[in-house]
């Protein structure tokens, strides 16, 4: 049996929930990309009139066009921190010395950016 192993599995089931997360920002990312590719098409290929042609590509903007970009590198920086944190947990549980578990500043800083992610594009959705 593996020396503190409930340790070890509450270690990896936390490093797999910040994978998922991760997994889940980086979809909602190639969504929004799709999205802005499929009105920037729609806006182009149509011959409509220049008022509804501005106001496809309204939903497009400058910043806008981006979010998406940002939300993929995102997921993948969730991924790397999950996975140097997994590693560096591990390795402090295997070690026989006690350690504090006081410093929890990265996952506080990974939440509280989360969070303003999801009220920006939570915005972005409600106010157009």
């Amino acid at each position: 049996m593996i020396r503190g192993y409930s340790d070890h599995a509450a270690n990896e089931r936390t490093f797999l929930a910040w994978v998922r997360t991760g997994i889940a920002v980086i979809a909602f990312g190639f969504v929004i990309e799709k999205f802005n590719l499929f009105v920037l098409t729609i806006a182009s290929s149509t011959s409509a009139e220049v008022a509804h042609r501005l106001q496809l590509e309204r939903l497009t903007g400058p910043l806008r066009r981006y979010g998406g970009i940002a939300l993929i590198f995102g997921g993948l920086a969730l991924i790397v921190a999950a996975t140097v944190h997994f590693v560096r947990t591990g390795r402090l549980l295997d070690d026989p010395e006690m350690h504090s578990a006081s410093s929890v500043r990265v996952e506080l800083i990974l939440s509280v950016a989360l969070v303003l992610l999801v009220a920006v594009f939570s915005s972005y959705l409600v106010l157009g």
